[in-house]
């Protein structure tokens, strides 16, 4: 006799919506979570652009004050620093976890 002969009917469950509701909260918390890393992302990369865009400016000449060249440099740097801070935790953390005896 075999341990699992049951096998439930999948037309019972189409009622509850208990297959399609889990996978679609899942699919919820992941595209929120990558969404909103990749606006932080996007926000960096905006700021590196302005840096550079300010720095071009001032090196060629146009009226750029010098306290802005440097705050947007210094802006972009900070960013960007906490960026691969951030990253690195969290490869820290997936190392840690896999480092975890079950």
């Amino acid at each position: 006799m075999r341990i699992n002969e049951f096998t439930p009917l999948s037309s019972m469950f189409e009622d509850m919506k208990i297959y399609g509701g889990v996978e679609n909260k899942s699919n919820e918390k992941e595209s929120g979570f990558f969404s909103v890393l990749k606006d932080k992302l996007d926000g960096i990369n905006e700021k590196q652009i302005t840096s550079e865009n300010t720095t071009s400016a001032f090196i060629s000449g146009e009226e750029v004050d010098v306290h802005k060249v440097m705050l947007d440099a210094e802006e972009a740097k900070l960013s960007l620093e906490l960026a691969v801070q951030m990253r690195n935790k969290i490869v820290e953390a997936y190392q840690e976890i896999n480092r975890m005896q079950l």
